[in-house]
């Protein structure tokens, strides 16, 4: 792992550790030229006194300089202006996720907002296992907020929806997500034996991050990189990334973990693609190729008729319109999929006509 200093505008630096400060760093990095920026800035907790434990013991909680600003219009000037940086960096269809805690993130909320780009979600990490409330005066902090932006409204931005759904057990996620705080084997320890930092995540958020939001080649930037996990995780699933990071004792720790972790194979980094993402085929097209003849019927689930007309749509129970429009129809609904509606008859059986659809799609894609 090589840790390339910036200065001034240069190529994309690809799969190294920046050591910089993120916003001059970012500035000078070609516009335009990341897929999807993850970041987890200072939260700004404020605090003032020392944590202990009931036994006396100090907690080890986030007092380093880096979290420490004069003010919250210094916090919010700070905010602005890399969140502009950053957007000058995603390309047109790029997205950006931003997590904080109640301390930082509406205000991080508001200024994504201003800086124009477009919230997609929300997302709650839920932690199932975090740390208590020790001063028994607040509820235990259990959760952090995850905000999900495109580069601005009618981006296309990358969502592999089929691919979380699959991770989840064929279950639509949710916008909550249950997962463990780094703890065991994942929490890097530096010299002393000491947190090599206060705030790392998991690996197991990243994953889920990257595999719902990137495809396997894209470029994933983290301006505030502390010890790697976003680097190792898109290492791992085959992006590439660029982190900054100014602290040295940071650096250290990421290169040598991101230099352990091995990229997955090809075929492992494939995903479940999203619908969205396969090849349109118009129903005409299956008529014209004489997978389905006009005058041919096509059954409803009840056993309702409609025929095919030359033109790819169909006509059936005084209605004219396309296998959308007709379904819906019958139906009596504000929309139908026509795809998984129809039916036709093949040797004495009904079969979807979905069939040809994803005929014609191995087709167009072999």
């Amino acid at each position: 792992m090589t840790v390339t200093k910036t200065k001034g505008a240069a190529a994309l630096p690809l799969n190294t550790i920046i050591d910089g400060d993120c916003i001059e760093v970012m500035q000078s990095l070609p516009e335009a030229s990341v897929d999807l920026i993850f970041a987890d800035p200072p939260y700004n907790l404020q605090l003032k006194n020392q944590l202990h434990r009931p036994d006396n013991s100090r907690v080890d909680a986030v007092d380093d300089h880096w979290d420490q600003f004069a003010s919250f219009a210094a916090y919010d000037r700070f905010t602005q202006d890399w969140l502009n940086a950053a957007r000058r960096l995603l390309k047109p269809n790029g997205a950006i996720w931003v997590i904080g805690s109640y301390h930082n993130i509406f205000r991080v909320g508001s200024a994504l907002q201003n800086a124009g780009y477009w919230i997609l979600n929300d997302v709650v990490w839920r932690k199932s296992n975090p740390m208590p409330n020790f001063r028994g005066k607040r509820f235990t902090n259990a959760h952090e907020t995850m905000i999900w932006a495109s580069k601005g409204e009618g981006a296309k931005y990358t969502f592999n929806y089929e691919a979380l759904k699959a991770l989840n057990e064929g279950i639509q996620m949710r916008s909550d997500w249950v997962l463990p705080i780094c703890t065991g084997h994942e929490r890097l320890k530096d010299a002393n034996g000491d947190k090599a930092h206060p705030t790392q995540k998991p690996e197991s958020l990243l994953h889920r991050v990257l595999v719902g939001s990137t495809n396997p080649g894209d470029v994933v930037l983290d301006p505030f990189f502390g010890t790697g996990t976003t680097g190792a995780v898109a290492k791992m699933l085959g992006r590439e990334f660029i982190g900054i990071e100014r602290e040295a004792a940071y650096r250290k720790v990421a290169e040598a973990r991101i230099a352990k972790v091995r990229k997955f194979d090809r075929e492992a980094l494939q995903v479940s693609a999203s619908k969205r993402a396969e090849p349109r085929v118009p129903f005409g097209q299956l008529v014209e190729r004489g997978m389905l003849r006009p005058g041919e019927a096509l059954y409803s689930p009840r056993g309702e008729i409609a025929k095919v007309r030359a033109d790819g749509t169909l006509v059936g129970h005084e209605i004219k319109g396309s296998i959308h429009q007709v379904g819906a129809h019958l139906e009596g609904a504000p929309s139908c999929n026509g795809w998984t509606y129809w039916r036709f008859k093949r040797d004495g059986k009904t079969v979807p006509i979905d069939v040809l659809r994803q005929q014609i799609r191995s087709e167009l894609q072999s």
